[in-house]
């Protein structure tokens, strides 16, 4: 084939042009698995026909949920598709109460999982889901139906003729996927993405992503599979014969790191800030003349501009810091062959873009939306002049943005949903004929996107004055000693922030001088450790109006996490939650 149109035929595409001995590999009770490229098209083909014996037809509705990504969820992906089916893919860390909503919303007919902690989650909820018939683990355990039960259906050909003809018959126009968004606030939204869609964005973005060899390059994949983000960068990933190794979890990604020595991964921002974090961390551990190096190495970092802009003196400079300091933070780190890290669901720090691709590790911040599927535009080094700190790129092609009158950012083209599913009037709200309206507030120069907040999240204080929280948030950030920070003062007299301490930060202070750090939550109540955050305060406060200006902190130390409740899925920030938590201390801090 020439070029692929549904989904599911981009592995035959990759092992007609670029066949792989090495397409995906993940790991199996500890060890790494493997699968060539004809190994996963027949995987792929023997699912479908288990699918098929199932009894799963076309549009039928088939959950999947993993705690960590692997190469069992991507054959089920694909099988479903192969067949006209419509896989559902939802959050691990979504709650029962959320998985009941999307098995009945959906009305997903199986569910297929990671292991037997989402299998009890799911198997709560059955009872309250007419439509959901049976859940299956990917793992194996005693008493619990396992995937293996399914797939072993399709082990006989004899329904191989069905079905190639139903896959022939499956039009680029169906629908593939929905997602449904983990949202900051209400129920869940259901996205509707056919493969036109997926497939679009999978073509038009690849030129903007530097050393994709086709064929040599080799990719990580650690965030989660279920996001729009992570899921369309592996279609990309096969699209270019990159081989795909899937971290076991978050929490082994330095060593999967090692492991793999990958030439693209894709982050978040909050993973570039841990990262960040834990250089620092390190490398002002050593004391004496070594942190003083490093400390000049990371200061050459945090002034990098595209471009060789900063010169050839800068540049000479740099080299010297990348020979004494960054080369082995990149070995350590294994990072030696990275040629970029697509960032992207959350806004980067600019601090954060400078220092890593000073430091050899090129960040290409992006921007979307899951009902973009997802990429809109983004930076890249694959060509000159289409990077831009602080902006997140310009436009793919075949996608269009403009900016409304009120600064609301639009996008059109082929990658635009199909819909919110069983939705219309919420579809009806973000379409303007073909322009969907992103909910984001932005300005557009030299073709250049750079996103200023989230329309919802802009609120007005009591004076009238409109507040950006998240431009000011990211300048918080900035500061050592604040790991988190939310910005708030709706209906009030002035903005305030709250503050969360950076552990790591406040003992590296501490040690500087010479202080007894005990615990973070004692820190956090010292006068010392407290004025000096104000004045981190006082110093992202310098870029801003009058009334823009943070005039009292919260300072706290539980991180807001996934687990309580104060972040999403994609590790954006949940305010009402976080503003109901807090909702004493602001009442007192506002003397109310």
């Amino acid at each position: 084939m020439n070029q692929p149109t549904r989904l599911f035929d981009i592995p035959r595409y990759q092992l007609e042009h670029i066949p792989m001995k090495l397409m995906m590999t993940s790991k199996v009770g500890g060890e790494w698995k493997s699968y060539s490229t004809k190994e996963f098209v027949v995987a792929v083909d023997q699912a479908s026909r288990a699918l098929l014996a199932l009894g799963i037809k076309h549009g039928d509705k088939v959950a999947l949920i993993s705690h960590n990504n692997r190469c069992e969820w991507n054959i089920m992906d694909h099988a479903l598709l192969q067949i006209g089916a419509v896989d559902v893919p939802i959050y691990p860390t979504m709650t029962e109460d959320d998985y009941e909503y999307i098995f009945n919303h959906s009305e997903s007919i199986y569910c297929f999982v990671s292991n037997d902690e989402l299998y009890q989650k799911v198997k709560n909820t059955m009872p309250k889901c007419e439509s959901l018939k049976q859940c299956y683990t990917f793992e194996k355990y005693d008493g619990i139906p396992h995937w293996d039960e399914v797939y072993n259906l399709g082990a006989s050909m004899d329904n191989q003729g069905e079905l190639e003809k139903i896959a022939a018959a499956v039009d680029p126009e169906d629908l593939a996927t929905i997602i449904y968004t983990s949202g900051t606030t209400g129920l869940p939204k259901g996205v509707m993405l056919s493969h036109r869609n997926l497939m679009s964005n999978v073509i038009n973005a690849t030129p903007r992503i530097p050393g994709m060899v086709r064929g040599q390059a080799r990719a990580l994949s650690f965030l989660p599979v279920c996001h729009s983000f992570e899921r369309f960068i592996q279609y990309l990933y096969m699209y270019n014969g990159a081989a795909i190794y899937f971290a076991e979890s978050i929490e082994t990604i330095k060593a999967d790191l090692n492991f793999s020595n990958p030439t693209i991964f894709t982050a978040v921002p909050r993973l570039l800030e841990k990262f960040f974090d834990g250089i620092v961390a390190n490398g002002t551990a050593a004391g004496g003349l070594k942190t003083k190096i490093f400390e000049w190495a990371v200061s050459l970092a945090l002034q990098w501009e595209p471009e060789n802009a900063n010169g050839a003196f800068y540049h000479w400079k740099l080299g010297i810091a990348d020979k004494l300091v960054f080369s082995k933070v990149r070995t350590a780190l294994g990072m030696t062959e990275v040629k970029a890290v697509a960032s992207g669901s959350a806004a980067l720090q600019p601090r954060l873009a400078r220092f890593f691709s000073g430091m050899g590790v090129p960040i290409l911040e992006g921007y979307g939306l899951t009902e973009t599927a997802p990429v809109i535009s983004v930076n890249t080094t694959a060509e000159p002049g289409m990077i831009r700190v602080g902006s997140v790129g310009k436009v793919i092609d075949g996608v269009e943005a403009k900016i409304a009158e009120d600064g609301e950012i639009l996008a059109k083209g082929p990658n635009i949903m199909m819909g919110y599913y069983k939705q219309p009037e919420l579809t009806a709200e973000v379409m303007t004929g073909e322009w969907f309206h992103t909910g984001d507030i932005g300005e557009i120069e030299d073709g250049f996107i750079r996103i200023t907040d989230r329309k919802k999240e802009m609120f007005k204080t009591s004076g009238g004055k409109y507040i950006a929280p998240q431009l000011i948030e990211n300048e918080l950030k900035a500061s050592h000693l604040i790991e988190q920070s939310m910005v708030i003062g709706s209906n009030r007299k002035f903005p305030a922030a709250i503050c969360i301490l950076n552990e790591p930060g406040v003992k590296e202070w501490c040690s500087r001088h010479n202080m007894n750090f005990t615990t973070i939550e004692e820190m956090a109540q010292n006068q010392q450790v407290r004025d000096r955050v104000w004045q981190d305060v006082e110093k992202a406060n310098s870029g801003f109006g009058q009334w823009e200006k943070v005039k009292k902190i919260i300072i706290d130390t539980e991180e807001f996490s996934v687990d309580n409740g104060c972040l999403t899925p994609t590790f954006k920030v949940k305010r009402k939650p976080i503003l109901a938590k807090y909702e004493k201390q602001i009442d007192e801090l506002y003397g109310e």
